[in-house]
């Protein structure tokens, strides 16, 4: 006989960056773990230093950091983690990534433009990890960007069920905030037996950057409609839609989103909107301004622990979706 035969265990090891902590500590939670506890901090000129604190020789390790702001911060505190693992003998590193980073930029529009969510994939394969769990990429085609399984989750059960919750099914309407969206949208519809209704954009040619018509088609009027998208960044889109729906004759609008991104002007939008409620997941954390009595934040974690859970014990992540169709 050659060789040695080991009787170890398989080893789950979650980690978590900086960006934020309280989601990783409730995904912790959920799966009954501590986080690994871990050195880090920033140098006089900015440079993070990183170091854990316990051993990951052969453990399967699982690394969790959502892309906020200041998002290029995150994301290099993210690869110099996973470089870490790497040459820390990890067994298996999984990067989580409740908010995917420049997941916008997936595709050229014009001529020499980078496609940067393929090199945010590329610079995570390069660091070590091998394998992507994220939740609700802006569009599909990114899994194909990283040589490598991605487990795609989605936030609609948890969206999908809250809204069905508190809403007569029988006046709701499901609408889709562009022409993008209409997918997801009827998956909504699917879930909750509801028709379906789309905003369409017209820009005036002579005025770019410019939204000049909105268009509903569909039935809105005297309906109450669920806004459906998959982040809300300055809100100025979503809002306009809201108003076209307003303008149509429509008696209520709920807006739901997966990732609150909430940046530059949203604060008052959102509060000056005629919207009754936004509804979005905490994939990122929501500012602080933004603490208002029309905002409600439901949790991912558990999504998120049951699919950790599945991938170390080589389940499957379909199967939490399958009701989905």
């Amino acid at each position: 006989m050659t060789g040695i035969k080991t009787t170890g265990e398989k080893k789950l090891m979650l980690f978590s960056g900086r960006a934020h902590p309280e989601l990783a500590e409730e995904v912790a939670h959920q799966l009954g773990v501590g986080l690994v506890p871990t050195k880090a901090f920033d140098f006089a000129n900015g440079e993070i230093y990183v170091r854990f604190q316990e051993s990951a020789r052969g453990a399967d390790c699982f690394l969790i950091q959502s892309h906020t702001a200041p998002i290029n911060k995150w994301i290099m505190e993210q690869l110099i983690m996973l470089d870490a693992l790497k040459r820390a003998s990890a067994r298996s590193i999984t990067v989580i990534v409740p908010f995917y980073g420049y997941a916008r930029q997936d595709k050229k529009h014009r001529g020499r433009e980078p496609i940067s969510a393929r090199l945010i994939a590329d610079l995570m394969k390069t660091a070590g990890a091998d394998r992507i769990l994220t939740v609700d990429l802006h569009t599909d085609q990114i899994q194909g960007f990283f040589d490598g399984p991605v487990d795609h989750l989605f936030a609609l059960p948890i969206l999908a069920d809250y809204v069905g919750a508190k809403v007569d099914r029988s006046k709701l309407t499901v609408v889709s905030p562009d022409a993008g969206r209409v997918r997801v949208a009827d998956r909504w519809c699917d879930r909750l037996d509801a028709p379906l209704a789309i905003v369409h954009k017209r820009r005036d040619k002579d005025v770019p950057n410019q939204v000049s018509v909105h268009e509903v088609v569909g039935n809105v009027e005297g309906r109450v409609c669920v806004l459906v998208d998959d982040m809300i960044d300055t809100g100025g889109t979503i809002c306009a839609a809201a108003d076209a729906l307003f303008a149509h004759g429509a008696e209520d609008v709920i807006v739901t989103a997966t990732h609150g991104v909430l940046s530059g002007p949203a604060a008052d939008r959102l509060k000056n909107s005629k919207v009754s409620e936004f509804v979005f997941t905490d994939t990122l954390p929501t500012p602080g301004e933004l603490e208002i009595d029309k905002i409600t934040v439901l949790s991912i974690a558990p999504t998120i622990a049951r699919a950790v859970r599945e991938v170390f014990e080589d389940g499957s992540v379909t199967s939490l979706f399958e009701e989905q169709g």
